[in-house]
Formats: C-alpha cells, sequence, structure tokens
C-alpha cells in the first residue's frame, strides 16, 4: 500500500478548526497557514477578516527573524567553500567593527555577546538610513555580555553576519541570497521588497476592534535580521531544505550541524534552544526545528520534524494576537499525530561485508554489555543493552578508525585492536576497552583481572 498524500477529512477539519481559532482569538486580519508532508504540500488554509479575499499559498506577508535562517545558510556556504572558519573571529575577515574577537560561530548562535537592539530610535520601524553604518547599529555598548558564555539573541549580530557575507563574497547581501540560495531552491516568491500579490501590514488595537495601518520600511543594513517577504509555498521549499539539505545550495551534514544547540539557553528560558540560525522546540517527544518572525504589522513561524518529515508554515498580519508559533507547533502535531509517518518497507542489505559483520553483537565494558549493529547505511549503532547508558552512532573513516557521531561519544575514536592472528580482541572507545566477554582475561583489560576468576559466595 503507497501513501496517496492526501490527508483524512478528520485531519483537514482539524487543521481548518485550528486555524479559525487562532484568526479568531489573536484578532488577526488575516491568517494563511500550510502543512508539508512527504515533500508535497498536504493541506493549506486561510482566514479573513474581508469575505472572499482570504490569502493563499502565492500571497507574500514579511517573514521577520525568519530572515536570520537565510543569512546563516550564506555563512554555512562560506565554511564549506573554506572561505571562512566558524572559530574565526569577526576581525580576521571584517575588521574596524569594535567586536572583532567574537566569532563566526557565536554570531550564528547568538553566544557574542551583543545587545539584543540596535541603540534607538526604533529600527524596525524607522529607514534603514537611519543606522547607516555599522557603528550606528551597535551603538556605544555593543557588548553587554562575555562572548561565548550563553545565548542572548541579537538582530545587530545578523547584521554583521550580512556584512561579513558581502565582504567576503564581494556583492550585496540581496544579490548573493538570491543568487545562492533562492533561484537554486525556486523560492521565486522571496523578496527583499513586496511584490504583489502581499498582505498589507496591520496594528489591532488591545481595547478595541479596530485596527491602524503598519509602515513597512526598508531596514538597510539590518536586512539580513529580518527583511524578507516570502509565502506559505516557498517557506514549505525552504523547511525541505533545511530537513535533508541541498547539493545546489548547502549538503545535509551541514543543514544538520545548523540544528544543533549551539550555547545554553539564556537563563529561565528552558522551552528551547538555537542551534547556527535555527530554533529548536521541545513539545513532548518531539523536537521541532524553525524560526519564527515578527515585525510592525506581520507574523510569521516555520517549523518541522525531521523525524515525522512534516512541516508548517503559519503567517499573520498583525503586530500582535495570533501565537503563530504555538500554531504552526499544533497544525504539525495534528498531523504527525493523527496520520504518523509510514516507514519504507525492510529490505536487507545489498551486500555484506564480512569484517564488519564479525562486529556486530554483544561486547562488555566491565560488566555492562552493549550491542553493535551494522546499519544499512554502514555506520555502526552502539548501544546498551541493559538500563540506560550511553549510545551512539559512529561512522568509519579512511584510516580504518569510527567516529562518534552523537550523543556523549560524539567526535570520540572507537578503534578496533586486533590479535596476532588478525581476529579482533578487542575495541577501544576513548579510553573504555570493550571485550567480548566480561573482563576477558585473555585481553588487556587495565589494572589487569583478579586470578582467582569469578567465584560465588563459598569460595
Amino acid at each position: 500500500m503507497t501513501y496517496s498524500g492526501v490527508l483524512l477529512p478528520s485531519t483537514r477539519r482539524a487543521l481548518l478548526h485550528r486555524i479559525a481559532v487562532a484568526q479568531t482569538e489573536g484578532r488577526a486580519p488575516s491568517l494563511v497557514a500550510a502543512v508539508q508532508r512527504d515533500g508535497g504540500i498536504a493541506w493549506s488554509g486561510a482566514r479573513s477578516c474581508v469575505d472572499g479575499h482570504d490569502p493563499d499559498g502565492d500571497t507574500q506577508f514579511r517573514i521577520g527573524s525568519i530572515t536570520k535562517t537565510f543569512t546563516a545558510v550564506l555563512v554555512m556556504r562560506l565554511r564549506d567553500e573554506g572561505l571562512l572558519d566558524l572559530d574565526d573571529p569577526l576581525e580576521k575577515h571584517l575588521p574596524g567593527t569594535g567586536v572583532g574577537q567574537v566569532t563566526v560561530f557565536q554570531l550564528l548562535g547568538h553566544s557574542g555577546g551583543l545587545g539584543a537592539e540596535t541603540p534607538a530610535p526604533w529600527w524596525e520601524r524607522t529607514p534603514g538610513d537611519v543606522h547607516p553604518e555599522l557603528a550606528d547599529v551597535l551603538g556605544e555598548r555593543p557588548l553587554i555580555h562575555p562572548s561565548g558564555h550563553g545565548h542572548h539573541y541579537s538582530n545587530p549580530g545578523y547584521t554583521l553576519l550580512g556584512s561579513l557575507v558581502e565582504k567576503v563574497r564581494g556583492d550585496s547581501w540581496t544579490e548573493v541570497l538570491r543568487r545562492e540560495l533562492l533561484e537554486p531552491l525556486g523560492m521565486n516568491r522571496t523578496t527583499p521588497q513586496a511584490h504583489a500579490p502581499h498582505a498589507g501590514g496591520w496594528a489591532v488595537h488591545p481595547w478595541a476592534d479596530v485596527m491602524l495601518p503598519e509602515p513597512a520600511e526598508d531596514l538597510g543594513l539590518m536586512a539580513p535580521a529580518g527583511q524578507l517577504w516570502s509565502t506559505t509555498t516557498d517557506l514549505l521549499r525552504f523547511a525541505g531544505f533545511l530537513a535533508q539539505g541541498d547539493e545546489r545550495v548547502l549538503r545535509g551534514s551541514s543543514v544538520a550541524e545548523m540544528r544543533v544547540p549551539a550555547a545554553p539557553p539564556e537563563t529561565g528560558d528552558w522551552s528551547g534552544t538555537y542551534g547556527l540560525g535555527l530554533q529548536a522546540v521541545r513539545r513532548g517527544t518531539r523536537t521541532l526545528i524553525g524560526h519564527s518572525g515578527s515585525l510592525p504589522g506581520f507574523l510569521a513561524t516555520l517549523l518541522f520534524s525531521v523525524e515525522d518529515d512534516v512541516a508548517a508554515v503559519v503567517l499573520s498580519n498583525a503586530t500582535s494576537g495570533p501565537l503563530t508559533g504555538t500554531v504552526a507547533a499544533d497544525l504539525l502535531e495534528i498531523v504527525a499525530d493523527a496520520e504518523p509517518r509510514i516507514p519504507a518497507p525492510w529490505r536487507p542489505l545489498p551486500e555484506v561485508d564480512q569484517e564488519l559483520l564479525a562486529l556486530t553483537g554483544p561486547w562488555y565494558w566491565g560488566t555492562q554489555v552493549h550491542g553493535v549493529k551494522l546499519l544499512a547505511d554502514g555506520d555502526l549503532e552502539f548501544q546498551p543493552l541493559r538500563g540506560a547508558g550511553r549510545a551512539a552512532r559512529f561512522r568509519a573513516r579512511s584510516d580504518g578508525t569510527w567516529t562518534g557521531l552523537n550523543g556523549y561519544y560524539a567526535g570520540e575514536t572507537l578503534r578496533i585492536v586486533r590479535a596476532a592472528d588478525g581476529t579482533v580482541d578487542h575495541l577501544e572507545l576513548a579510553s573504555f576497552v570493550f571485550t567480548r566477554e566480561p573482563y576477558d582475561r585473555s585481553t588487556a583489560i587495565p589494572g589487569g583481572v583478579d586470578e582467582g576468576g569469578w567465584r560465588g559466595l563459598a569460595t
């Protein structure tokens, strides 16, 4: 049986009900949402205060700080091309900022210690030429926390990253973005300026059902932190890229790197973490990745679950009101819970590597038993077989060793130690020795094994 891509009527109704409640309770002039599953748009819906004028998947909304994820992808491309290293200080590539000791990695993950906002006036509601130079964006006291000590969200930090892209590429941020990301991914409705059809931004009075139009300013130097306009269709395409990668833009391992938490969260905020241009939110047992955004007149959220292969986008043209982050997470979970992903059929490996097959099965660290499993892609899975313990996945290196990919053993080296006759004697993982039998006396166990061997109570 194959999956048709069509959601059940009950699922579609639940999705529509969720956005209807969000638009009504949030008093949003309009709200549009869409859900992607298995690489295709599975559902879309909208609500509007004007009958017959519901936005659709081609209607642009301003997406605010979701723009930061686009900027982060451009920086990661520079890293992958060898033009910079994430541990490079900013000064190496963009001198004269006054915060040159902050690293590229710290700027991407908001751990550089920079302030959250620019000096007055309010940059989101004023023309970009009010802050014409980086010094005007950073202010007299750009560092308000020690660099590298924790997460503190910074809009000026992404202005610096946009300027870094321009400096290294020798071209404008908007042109680099168009050429290297938007065009290859076919995101033709994602633009720095609004192109019809697009929503207008509105503020809704907090104590009365009346509205006020919001200005849509060009943000100038702050553009890499929040300038873009986009659609649900384009953003779902972007979500698919962020989940899987695309060799034309950024390989899968690099987008996976962006999803890894880069710094501890700010004190008191334990609901989520931040990677390299991506937010991570924990909902029960599910990790949702993406970004939220807001500018005067607009709210936006993009979220996806790699494990469920489901993504959701919610866009609204209100300064405040609808909780787009909560709604996007709810839409994603409605689909993932009501119609869980159907796994691909199990198939045996196309061929057998006898040496790898010989590594599988139980191994003992002292008396603790672990199982080694050979996976379809050639990786090894290392898993405790009794109780809690340190599980990890390992990938082969050209020198015959293996590197840990996750958990406690991420980056650690697993070595296969052979006896004189070429058979596998034991495994070395960091300083630990794993043997085929608990405390195998024939193997070089650190500290040795008691000559009396195993014994009962009476001996």
